[in-house]
């Protein structure tokens, strides 16, 4: 699992990006906690620089949207998901666990 930051420093309607290969961002939405690849499928944006509405990313570069619980683009122009990722909390500290690229292990 990777540690990300404490639950206190990730407040509600904010986001991280974890600096994996490739990298990963975390998104508090409303308490609830979210990660998927930090990188719009539609072009190479940052979605943890995007704006959170909701379960929703909107990517800063083209307005792509993408739903955190499912990773599937809710609009245009991006047609390809982002992989999701499990988030746990323990002792106060959020985690995440990379969910492996199809073919290879996590």
């Amino acid at each position: 699992m990777i540690p990300v930051c404490h639950l206190a420093d990730l407040p509600a309607g904010e986001s991280i990006r974890i600096d994996t290969t490739p990298p990963i961002a975390v998104f508090n939405a409303d308490g609830q906690l979210y990660a998927i690849d930090d990188t719009c499928t539609h072009q190479d944006a940052s979605l943890a620089d995007g704006w959170l509405e909701g379960c929703l990313v909107e990517c800063p570069l083209h307005a792509a949207s993408f739903d955190l619980r499912t990773g599937e683009p809710a609009c245009l122009p991006a047609r390809r998901p982002v992989r999701t990722h499990t988030v746990t909390v323990e002792d106060g500290m959020i985690y995440v666990r990379r969910t492996a690229e199809e073919g290879t292990a996590a």
